[in-house]
């Protein structure tokens, strides 16, 4: 079968470049490993930006629906110490630029925005190659192909697009969270829930550990415990054990106060390690005839609060380039790299949201900045 635009990866930049695409009545398909919207867990809370997520979803038709998913008060931000002092309450007042939505819930959002069919679910993609004249094959697990005139890989950390264009492959970046979820949290964790308060907190002792939560939907109290720690260090933790996984990793904040730890001792899941990974600063390649990528497969950063939002911006900005080109494919790529290796190099110089092993006064400069701007 042979296709005009095929996007690999049903992520946020995948489908947004899909849905700038049709709202210029641009055909595409997007083919998604999963086998349906529903098989996993798509993760917590986003802050979708002012300045980049949401002109996306501006370019997208989409904001009207955005505004519908946004979880009011999720903006507030709490910094504590070891001990629960709280060092920081921000309360939202409802003009912050980064209102607060559940990933699944706008991916959810965008899929619903294509035309019926544009999702192939349960197509694992198992090699790609070049034929030719900007032209490229897929093929998929069980032997099914395509062939396209325009090729993108949004398909993440581990690209099978990306070496088309490129040898980089990620790092680990010496950070992992352990992740962990308390339900009905004021009800169920209290304690836990008033340290957390109404959005987000951040818990440190400065130079170590790091401990933050955001309080999602339902009163859920969704937890990330950081650490500094080699890869070496996860692997002798048995997480099959989540027991023996949770002592592992709560004697890590030995003498903090009882309320910060519970978010760890108390979790109605088994903790899951979330390795952080990250591609080299300013990763960029040569134009390649008929293929290119978005979001992580393009830049992947350690969390800092935007790489959804640049995986959003990347695919509005790659089909609003598409239209302003019909028929150009070269000119329309090269425009959107020439405007996304820039950005995305700066927001990788710029670090993470919260730095490794931070001072207070990293920590406070940061939450009580007006904006970010890339």
């Amino acid at each position: 079968m042979t296709t005009d635009v095929t996007i690999i990866g049903a992520g946020l930049g995948g489908l947004a470049l899909a849905r700038v695409l049709h709202v210029h009545g641009i055909p595409a398909t997007v083919y998604e490993a999963e086998p349906s919207p529903m098989a996993r867990a798509q993760g917590g809370m986003l802050d979708i930006h002012d300045y980049n997520g949401q002109l996306a979803l501006q370019a997208a038709d989409l904001m009207d629906e955005f505004r519908s998913i946004v979880l009011e008060g999720r903006q507030a931000t709490r910094v504590l110490d070891r001990e629960g002092n709280v060092l920081l309450d921000q309360p939202d007042d409802g003009t912050g630029g980064r209102p607060e939505v559940q990933r699944g819930e706008l991916r959810q959002m965008l899929i619903d925005a294509l035309p019926a069919g544009t999702v192939r679910w349960d197509h694992k993609v198992g090699g790609v190659r070049g034929l030719g004249g900007g032209r490229h094959e897929v093929t998929f697990a069980g032997g099914a192909t395509v062939v396209t005139s325009l090729l993108v890989g949004a398909d993440g950390a581990w690209s099978r697009v990306r070496p088309l264009l490129s040898d980089a492959v990620p790092e680990y970046t010496g950070m992992s969270f352990v992740e962990t979820f308390l339900f009905d949290g004021r009800r169920r964790h209290p304690a836990a829930a008033e340290a957390v308060g109404g959005g987000a907190m951040f818990a440190l002792e400065p130079g170590k550990q790091q401990i933050g939560a955001h309080r999602e939907k339902g009163e859920t109290l969704h937890a990330y415990v950081m650490l500094s720690k080699p890869l070496d260090w996860f692997a002798g933790i048995d997480f099959g054990d989540p027991s023996a996984a949770t002592a592992r990793i709560v004697a890590e904040f030995d003498g903090w106060a009882p309320e910060i730890t519970a978010l760890i001792t108390d979790s109605d899941t088994a903790p899951v390690h979330r390795p952080h990974y990250t591609l080299p600063v300013g990763h960029r390649w040569d134009r390649v005839p008929g293929v290119t990528l978005v979001g992580d497969a393009a830049h992947l950063i350690a969390p800092n609060g935007e790489g959804a939002n640049l995986a959003l911006l990347d695919g509005a900005e790659l089909g609003e380039a598409l239209a302003a080109h019909p028929g150009d494919i070269e000119t329309a790529l090269a425009a959107y790299e020439q405007a996304m290796f820039p950005r995305s190099s700066a927001v990788g110089d710029a670090g993470a949201e919260v730095p490794d092993n931070p001072t207070l006064e990293d920590v406070i400069d940061f939450f009580t900045r007006d904006e970010q701007t890339v």
